[in-house]
């Protein structure tokens, strides 16, 4: 069911994409626009471009655009329908009666945030009340307190296969959404069975206060030793992070990256609402992104064993990815986080914190293991490793601290290992610009359906109609003369006749034209980004009814010319425009 336009223009009257965005990242003024690193991508300079005239956003690196739907859309992960309930509900607005059934994905997820919350509310309760008291006794093992337990709704799993179900099915919910939501497990005889089973039980939370999946340990020596609530309609593990519900609200510009559930509950508790962690995997460059929407500097407190130190190189590479200065938490006697605080308590484990080694040493250190540096070919392999890890670093002061301790180190002069730093740095940077290009090509292949292939092959053409577009959106009170001169039948680009053709009905139909009316009439988050990119890249350029004449004239005549291989460039276009004499 479409939702009416006036609401979509309220809604987005009372939702200023700049203080959208501030809520997610941090903005920096560009003349009367704002930057910020992409929240869609990794980067370290910032190519996402706010603006507040148009109400849009776009970033230049990874082609992500459109409205303050479509970033809520796409950074919470929600469907339209979602959004719109989001915001609308930020600005105190009353949706307009909808069957929420019309939107499937949204009813399901619904459905399975409601499961969620009923089953997290049974695991605690059955820890608190229950006859089996071994949860319970885990818990306090661990030392952890009554009002930490119920902070984070940690619960008891029974050691029973339907006791969980059955209260699901009782409170009108079918098999199919049971294990749909990964609560349940369909057995070889066709019937549904409980997913968690004798097991201590973490919920996990997102950003909006939503139970999206849980996280359940064993008690004794069977396999598997966690079991993570897999894939579902609400839950992604790569996407979000164990305890950043309440990280996101500490005052620190840091956050403690810990190993696991009961690290970062033990570091809670001590009083460091800034600890987070992974939901059993390693981190992933969406959960390093997500990060640095929040904090400025993270500290890996992972476990001092060999998996550990591997993990904490692997997050060093996307944290440096994201722009975010990383920091290494080194413990002795005590292999994590929860061990060290109980054994030494919160205040040693705050000073820990403020004297963690940063990520250059680390990664030095790590060079140097295996090796005997009285050894000259060992010294060789030491300096090979270590100008990897100092080409790595971005400011050239920093470098040059670093470069100079380890010649120091091996006695070698530093013009020697400076010059082979910087040819590593030079293949590094031509190797990204490379892969950043192909990446970019194979985007646009995988985007484009193969009925739009003659955008790609009529490249003036394309341009010519991107023109148009801007123009038409620059002028919407003319839409009707710009229809009559540029009719949407002499666009050859299938993409751009179809987003052309979209715009000139709503312009006609609505009197407050905007991109979440589009996106309310079934265009795609491609089309929109689409939409907003030709936003974004024309504004400094801007079009003349002369020019827009001369772009109609080429589609018109496009048609007629054969052979036209349709390589002609933007240049091309400028030159065409400035041939023409214009009215005295």
């Amino acid at each position: 069911m479409a939702l009416n336009d006036d609401f979509l223009y309220d809604l987005r009257t009372a939702n200023p994409m700049e203080d959208i965005a501030r809520s997610y990242v941090s903005l920096k003024r560009s003349g009367r626009n704002y930057v910020c690193s992409c929240p869609f991508h990794s980067e370290k300079t910032p190519s996402c471009y706010i603006y507040p005239d148009t109400q849009s956003f776009y970033c230049f690196g990874c082609g992500t655009g459109g409205d303050v739907i479509t970033f809520i859309k796409q950074i919470e992960n929600l469907t339209f329908m979602e959004a719109v309930k989001l915001l609308a509900q930020r600005a105190g607005l009353e949706m307009p009666s909808t069957d929420s059934r019309s939107d499937q994905l949204s009813h399901r997820r619904t459905r399975i945030y409601e499961m969620n919350r009923l089953a997290a509310n049974f695991f605690y309760k059955n820890l608190v009340n229950g006859s089996d008291r071994s949860g319970l006794k885990y818990f306090a093992e661990r030392k952890l307190q009554p009002q930490t337990i119920k902070k984070y709704g940690l619960g008891y799993a029974p050691d029973s296969w339907n006791t969980l179900t059955d209260m699901l099915r009782s409170n009108g919910y079918s098999e199919e959404e049971i294990v749909d939501a990964w609560l349940g497990g369909r057995g070889r005889n066709g019937g549904v069975y409980d997913m968690f089973r004798k097991r201590v039980m973490f919920p996990i939370v997102d950003l909006r206060g939503n139970v999206i999946g849980f996280g359940g340990r064993v008690l004794d020596d069977s396999k598997p030793k966690y079991l993570n609530t897999a894939a579902t309609p609400v839950f992604d593990k790569g996407a979000n992070l164990f305890s950043m519900n309440f990280a996101k609200d500490s005052d620190s510009t840091r956050l403690i990256l810990c190993e696991g559930y009961m690290d970062v509950i033990a570091v809670n508790q001590a009083g460091f609402s800034n600890a987070v962690a992974t939901l059993g995997t390693a981190i992933t460059p969406d959960q390093a992104r997500l990060i640095s929407h929040y904090a400025k500097e993270v500290i890996i407190a992972y476990d001092s064993d060999g998996a550990g130190q591997k993990a904490t190189q692997k997050a060093l590479n996307h944290f440096s990815d994201v722009g975010l200065q990383t920091r290494i938490l080194h413990m002795e006697n005590a292999k994590d986080p929860d061990e060290y605080i109980r054994k030494f308590g919160a205040d040693r484990f705050r000073l820990l914190l403020d004297e963690s080694g940063n990520a250059i040493n680390f990664l030095l250190d790590r060079c140097e293991a295996g090796l005997d540096l009285n050894d000259e070919a060992d010294k060789v392999e030491y300096l090979k490793r270590a100008s990897k890890a100092l080409a790595g670093i971005e400011s050239k002061l920093e470098r040059e601290v670093y470069i100079s301790r380890t010649c120091k180190k091996c006695d070698i002069q530093p013009e020697i290992l400076k010059s082979h730093i910087d040819s590593i740095i030079s293949r590094e940077v031509r190797n990204k610009k490379n892969n950043e290009w192909r990446s970019i090509k194979s985007k646009a292949v995988v985007r484009a359906p193969v009925s739009e292939m003659s955008s790609h092959q009529k490249k003036r053409e394309a341009r010519a109609e991107e023109l148009i577009i801007y123009y038409l959106l620059s002028r919407p009170g003319e839409h009707t003369e710009i229809a009559r001169q540029a009719p949407a039948e002499i666009f050859v680009t299938d993409a751009n006749r179809r987003i052309y053709t979209a715009i000139l009905e709503k312009l006609e139909s609505s009197e407050n034209f905007s991109l979440s009316q589009l996106q309310n009439d079934g265009l795609s988050d491609d089309d929109i980004a689409k939409i907003a990119g030709i936003i974004a890249k024309n504004r400094d350029i801007g079009l003349s009814p002369e020019g827009f004449a001369d772009c109609a004239e080429l589609l018109r005549k496009s048609s007629a010319v054969p052979g036209d291989d349709g390589t002609a460039s933007l240049d091309d276009l400028k030159n065409l425009f400035s041939s023409k004499k214009k009215p005295q």
